[in-house]
Order: C-alpha cells, then sequence, then structure tokens
C-alpha cells in the first residue's frame, strides 16, 4: 500500500494493535525480577503510579506526534516542524528499532524453538519424571546455543513469519493479527493464573508478591519502576508515533493511552500472579530472572504438574503471541518511513526491511555461541545492541518526544489532538502537558543514568 492512507477500522484494532507492540517478552521475564529485587508490591505500586505519571503523558505525546502529523516516524517530524532540526529524534526513533529487531528476532525466534519442542516432546526427553533438574534444561539451552544452527533456523522462521504478516498491510496483515492474538494472549494469561492459585501453598506466592517491604522503598525502586513502565509501554522506539499515524481522527486519545496502559499493567499483574505462586508452591527460589526464569524455572514448574507437555504448550505458545505481535510492530516502523518518504510499495518495503535482518539477526544468533569470541567493549555482539539500544537510544528518543512536544510545538497543538480539536473533554490537559514537558523527561533521564553510571 502506498502512502499513509491505511488506517485501523475499529476501536478494538486501535487498542489490540497497540497493546500488542508494547506487550513483548521484557513484560514476561523482565517485571517478576523487578519485582523480586525492590520490594514486592512496593515496586507494583512504584510501577503503578510511573505508568500514571510517565507512561501515559509521554504515550500521548507520542500519540499526539503520529496521529496528528499522519505520517511515519522520521516524516512527523519534517511534516509538522519542517524548518527545525527535531527530525534528528526521528531518524534515532527509526534506528533504534532496527537494531532492536536485530537481537529480538533471535529471542522470538528461541521461543518458537521452545514451542515446538513442546509440541514434540523434546522438551522432557530425558528428564525423569518428578525430577525436573535445573542442569537438565540448562544443558538443553547451551547445547542449543553452542551448535548455532537452531536458533539462526528459528530466527528465520520468525522473520519470515513477520514478513508473511506485514506484507498484507496494516488492516488485513497488523490489524487482523491483533484482534485474533490479544484476546487469546489474555485467555492462556486467564486459564495458567487459576491454575497457579489453586497450587498447594499458592496463597505464599501471592503474600510475596502483594504484600509490600517498606523496607526497600528508596530511590532505587523508583528509578527501577520508571525503566520498567518505559520498557513495557514501548516509549521512545517510534512504534506509538507510527501506530498512531493509522488512528482514525475520531479516535479518543487519552482514553487510548490510558485503555493500553492498563492492559499492559494488567499482563504484567498476571505474569506476576502466575510465576510467584507456582515458584513459592515448589519451592523453586532465586530463579525468576530473565530467560532462567522462562527456559529453566517454568519447564521444571511443568514437570511437576499433571500433562506438563500441555503446559509448556500453551506458555510458549503465549510467548510466541508476545513476541509475534512486538517484532510486527518494530518491523513496522522502518517499513512505514520506507513507504511513506520514498513511495515505496509495500511488499518491496518489507523485503528491504527484514530479508537484511537474516544476516544480521544470524550474527547475533552466533555471537551467543561459536561467535561468542567476538566482543565490542567487552561484551558479545547481541549483549552490545541490547546494552546500546536500551541505555542510550531509546531514552534519548524518548526524552526528545517530550521536548519536542512541550517546547518545540506551540501548546495549542498537544491541546488540540488529545481533545479532538474540542470534541473530547479531557479536563487533565495541562497536568499531563506539564508532565510531558518537564516531569516525564527528568525521570527518564534519572533512570537511565543510574542504569548507565551507577549499575
Amino acid at each position: 500500500m502506498m502512502g499513509q492512507k491505511a488506517t485501523f477500522t475499529s476501536k478494538l484494532g486501535v487498542i489490540a494493535a497497540t497493546v500488542g507492540s508494547a506487550v513483548g517478552l521484557g513484560t514476561v521475564w523482565r517485571f517478576p525480577n523487578e519485582v523480586q529485587s525492590n520490594g514486592g508490591s512496593v515496586f507494583l505500586i512504584t510501577y503503578l503510579l510511573c505508568v500514571l505519571l510517565v507512561g501515559i503523558p509521554v504515550m500521548l505525546a507520542e500519540f499526539s506526534v503520529g496521529r496528528g502529523s499522519g505520517s511515519d516516524a522520521i516524516g512527523a517530524y519534517r511534516k509538522l516542524t519542517p524548518l527545525r532540526p527535531w527530525w534528528i529524534v526521528g531518524v534515532i526513533s527509526v534506528l533504534a528499532p532496527y537494531l532492536i529487531m536485530m537481537y529480538y528476532m533471535v529471542v522470538a525466534g528461541w521461543t518458537l524453538q521452545y514451542l515446538w519442542m513442546s509440541l514434540s516432546g523434546a522438551l522432557f526427553d530425558g528428564v525423569g519424571s518428578g525430577a525436573a533438574e535445573p542442569e537438565a534444561f540448562q544443558a538443553i539451552m547451551r547445547h542449543s546455543l553452542a551448535e548455532g544452527w537452531q536458533p539462526v533456523f528459528w530466527t528465520a522462521v520468525m522473520i519470515v513469519v513477520n514478513l508473511l504478516v506485514l506484507m498484507r498491510g496494516v488492516q488485513k496483515g497488523i490489524e487482523r493479527m491483533a484482534n485474533t492474538l490479544m484476546p487469546l494472549l489474555f485467555v492462556i494469561l486467564l486459564v495458567f493464573c487459576v491454575v497457579s492459585l489453586n497450587l498447594p501453598d499458592a496463597i505464599d506466592g501471592v503474600e510475596y508478591f502483594l504484600r509490600p517491604d517498606w523496607s526497600k522503598l528508596d530511590g532505587g525502586v523508583l528509578i527501577s519502576a520508571v525503566g520498567q513502565a518505559f520498557f513495557s509501554l514501548s516509549l521512545g522506539m517510534g512504534i506509538l508515533v507510527t501506530y498512531s499515524s493509522y488512528f482514525p481522527k475520531s479516535t479518543n486519545l487519552p482514553r487510548t493511552a490510558t485503555t493500553v496502559s492498563m492492559l499492559v499493567f494488567m499482563v504484567a499483574v498476571l505474569m506476576g500472579l502466575i510465576i510467584f505462586p507456582a515458584v513459592k508452591s515448589f519451592g523453586i527460589e532465586g530463579s525468576t530472572q530473565g530467560t532462567t526464569l522462562i527456559f529453566v524455572t517454568l519447564p521444571q514448574i511443568f514437570m511437576e504438574l499433571p500433562l506438563p507437555q500441555l503446559w509448556a504448550v500453551l506458555f510458549f505458545g503465549l510467548l510466541v503471541v508476545a513476541a509475534l505481535t512486538s517484532t510486527v510492530s518494530i518491523a513496522e516502523v522502518p517499513i512505514a518511513y520506507l513507504t511513506q518518504t520514498f513511495r515505496m510499495p509495500r511488499r518491496k518495503a518489507c523485503l528491504l526491511t527484514l530479508l537484511p535482518m537474516l544476516v544480521f539477526s544470524t550474527v547475533c544468533a552466533l555471537s551467543l555461541g561459536p561467535w561468542s569470541g567476538v566482543q565490542l567493549f567487552g561484551m558479545t555482539i547481541f549483549d552490545f545492541l541490547d546494552y546500546f539500544t536500551s541505555n542510550i537510544l531509546l531514552p534519548v528518543a524518548a526524552v526528545g518526544v517530550c521536548l519536542y512536544v512541550g517546547y518545540g510545538l506551540p501548546k495549542r497543538f498537544f491541546f488540540k489532538e488529545v481533545s479532538n480539536e474540542g470534541t473530547v473533554k479531557f479536563r487533565y490537559a495541562p497536568l499531563f502537558f506539564w508532565f510531558v514537558r518537564i516531569v516525564a523527561p527528568l525521570m527518564i533521564l534519572a533512570a537511565f543514568a543510574n542504569k548507565l553510571f551507577f549499575e
């Protein structure tokens, strides 16, 4: 499809696509670790406040730029302020997701690999019933990474799936996929939540998750909560600007931002209610960190349940859904730029964006195995890209959006967009504008300065 005429066709499509872009694998494995490290519900409460005070205002800022311009993440700045250099923020917002896609496709490929292993039963081969030794599941991941070809193959499969979805366009591809997969994701989450809450001694995990440890309430918790809100809502990645350019002009931006943010928060809470009761019930401590949680701890837990293969299929199916909706949204940012700036046919833009990714993601996958000796600043290529995008590009882009809306555009622009030119009452618009202009940039800078210089 040429140009920027495509729009989402329904309110469900707007919400489902935007939530799908935000609910990624980071919500699944980053959130439990943050909760464990930062005082249980003390972090949960602080995270909610950060979503309200930072997440929603910045999301509204990005929505206003995207829908107000009706253009891609670079074209939006050029269209709204053609004679000023704010387009640099857009360049960063396109560069960041492309670099993220290089390694995120590898992680997404892992979810496909583990779904296949769950379906075939290979995940539990050689693991005795009731034993559920972590070493067995750790060995599976180590062997896969060391061989190299398995993550490369499954990464390629994920890229091809993305290509098939994106080539169908905004309505038949992105929106239709989101309308189908996001309800499925919530159904699977609720099923796991019910199962986890009915495990023996599940109440201990619920209390751990929801009972605050006020002794851990300090500036570090606030910084961590800002970071979690930032990542869980896909701020600064150009995704929200791009997707909001597909919003119909009648879309209620404040309601959409609030609904999306609360649904993302709900996913995080449901993950907490799944993970912590299960971990406490089976006495598996200290294993809620990153890939260990997903690929070692949870398979251990599945081994302790009746029908372990069924639960593994459902869980890794859930991860595939989260991975697909988020990778599609990441890839759409450069695709939208190519179709609108260079008037490139969508099919060609999709191929130009994703086919080189077969090479780039292969390098990232192999950097965790056979090519692990290739280092950049003491990090593997995979880890370097993660560090560079997360700690430098994304916070710069998010702060740039805030400063752009707060200072680079006329004040009336924000109020016009969030009120749909006066047809929607939003009494908190002046407060939110103040948060966009001052509070959100300072909190984002504090969070990432802490991560960059003090961790």
